[in-house]
């Protein structure tokens, strides 16, 4: 099951159509293969057919908890937090190569879970892989967006941390999840290991997290 099909989340936001959306995303594609770029949970919970993962580096732009999460990771009365692509610095991830006799297929299934309420300004970017720079699609959020939080001190992050909880299980849970598969792939993102110094006495340990629904997104 797809953490983000939000099937009876609130209406999307007024001028933003995710069908729409879609269509433009399909018509400015590259050639070939498709490309998608996971910063955070496409890292560890994909779920999109891919025949390659390479490890892969945008610049312009930086992973950042700064996203509100109603349904999957929070509620309306209490928002979570989840990661949100935004402009500025850089990021390490992955980069997952769609055979193109797929690509339009998983694209749309990929567009289930990640827009449907249209939250991400997806675009087509230049990562950078050792086998050489790809265009890959990302999933970014704009400052102007309703769903970005803004700056919160440490105190509001742990509050959030501590006791948000959605659907698909709590923000702290979300958060230790992308930081073990960062960690995996070889990668230390500074914020979030320091979230995750700042959280330890909230953390479940690792029995308490794999209780934890194995899905991931919004």
């Amino acid at each position: 099951m797809r953490e983000a099909d939000d099937d009876h989340s609130p209406p999307q936001f007024l001028g933003r159509d995710p069908q729409d959306m879609l269509e433009h995303t399909l018509g400015s594609r590259p050639r070939g293969d498709l490309w998608v770029f996971g910063y955070g949970s496409l890292i560890w919970n994909p779920e999109v057919v891919h025949d390659e993962v390479r490890p892969a580096r945008v610049w312009g732009w930086r992973r950042t908890l700064r996203m509100w999460s109603r349904i999957n990771r929070g509620t309306e009365e209490a928002p979570g937090l989840v990661f949100a692509l935004m402009a500025g610095g850089s990021c390490r991830g992955i980069a997952l190569r769609v055979p193109q006799h797929r690509a339009e297929r998983e694209l749309r299934q990929l567009w289930k879970r990640e827009m449907p309420r249209a939250v991400y300004d997806p675009r087509w970017i230049p990562c950078r892989t050792p086998q050489g720079v790809v265009q890959a699609l990302a999933f970014t959020l704009a400052p102007s967006s309703p769903s970005y939080v803004g700056e919160i001190d440490d105190a509001q992050l742990l509050h959030i941390l501590h006791t948000s909880r959605g659907r698909y299980g709590t923000t702290l849970d979300y958060v230790m999840r992308t930081a073990r598969a960062l960690r995996d792939i070889g990668i230390r993102d500074a914020e979030l290991e320091r979230i995750m110094r700042l959280a330890a006495p909230y953390r479940l340990g690792e029995h308490g997290e794999a209780q934890e629904d194995e899905r991931g997104r919004i």
